[in-house]
């Protein structure tokens, strides 16, 4: 973990962007990045938590962890989300925290980069399934 918070703190150092937070959570939640606009997304994520010293999972589409980046991609935390069956990574999440795993769940609910009138429901039902408190983030620019 060491390394990681020394890796976020050279990010924001030479970052032309600067962090502001509330303290962080004291206890796993699920983080809600929300909308989801830009690849950069993924570095500002693991820049927040590494600097917080939050330990995470994300949820992200299956193709992110087919052939090398899927090692890579499980190491940092993500969990792969199959499109055609999303009902079935609410019951593996929901199942990781019963059996004592502990981590705070950074979900993107609109699902995808592109436009939505609506979010997607997964992350609602993991924290009634769970108690897990829901908190918002969100990266703004001008």
């Amino acid at each position: 973990m060491l390394l990681r918070r020394l890796a976020a703190r050279a990010f924001w150092t030479v970052s032309r962007w600067r962090l502001v937070t509330e303290p962080s959570p004291d206890r796993p939640t699920l983080l809600i990045g929300a909308p989801h606009t830009s690849n950069w997304d993924f570095v500002f994520m693991l820049a927040i938590t590494w600097r917080l010293d939050i330990h995470i999972r994300w949820l992200g589409k299956k193709s992110l962890f087919t052939g090398w980046r899927g090692p890579i991609m499980k190491r940092l935390g993500g969990i792969p989300v199959d499109r055609d069956a999303p009902g079935r990574v609410v019951a593996e999440v929901v199942e990781r925290i019963r059996s004592g795993e502990v981590f705070s769940l950074v979900v993107t609910p609109d699902g995808t980069r592109s436009g939505h009138t609506h979010w997607k429901s997964g992350f609602y039902r993991i924290a009634r399934e769970t108690g897990m408190p829901v908190t918002l983030g969100y990266v703004d620019r001008t």
